[in-house]
Order: C-alpha cells, then sequence, then structure tokens
C-alpha cells in the first residue's frame, strides 16, 4: 500500500462528501478550523495536515463513526460465530451420573 497515493484518495473522497454537502470551500474551511488553502492541501492528500482537522472534517459531515473504526481491535470469524450461538444452545458438560448401589 503507498500511503501518499492512499492520502491523495482520502482527499478525493473528502472533496465528493464536501461537494455532496454543498459546502463551499470557503465555508467549510471556517467550520473546521483551518484556512483555505490548509482545505486545499487537505483535498489533494498532503500528508502534513493535522489529524485533528481531519476528524473535524469527517465529524462534520456526519461520519464520525468512521474514525471509530480506525484501528478498532479484529475479532475472528470464529470469534463472531461463538457469540451468534445463544448460551442456552451451547453444548454444556455434565458430570458423570454417579451410580447408586441398591441394598
Amino acid at each position: 500500500m503507498d500511503s501518499i497515493k492512499e492520502l491523495g484518495l482520502l482527499g478525493e473522497r473528502l472533496r465528493a462528501w464536501r461537494i455532496r454537502a454543498e459546502q463551499t470551500q470557503d465555508d467549510f474551511a471556517a467550520r473546521i478550523g483551518v484556512s483555505v488553502p490548509t482545505l486545499r492541501r487537505m483535498e489533494q492528500g498532503d500528508p502534513n495536515t493535522a489529524i485533528r482537522y481531519w476528524a473535524e472534517a469527517i465529524g462534520l459531515l456526519g461520519r464520525g463513526q468512521d474514525i471509530q473504526n480506525i484501528l478498532r481491535e479484529q475479532r475472528s470469524l470464529f470469534d463472531e460465530d461463538e457469540r451468534a450461538i445463544p448460551a442456552s444452545r451451547k453444548r454444556v458438560r455434565r458430570p458423570a451420573a454417579r451410580k447408586t448401589r441398591n441394598p
């Protein structure tokens, strides 16, 4: 994965979302607390932009949940499968029955 290329794609998506939200560069930059040239650099994928501005922009676009998914702990499919089985359906090993003596 080329990180510079990925940041470029992220910048393109930021621009598309900003336009979709009908925000001008002037308005959007002011709302996230950056200058218009800084917003332009973000939209071009500049790797030197502070991450807090990205977080502001992503949250402003209603995509804050996406930030929460970054570096989230991954679980295996087997973990997911175990949680899908209700506790009442899991097999339980019972102790062996004791034999009682009949007098």
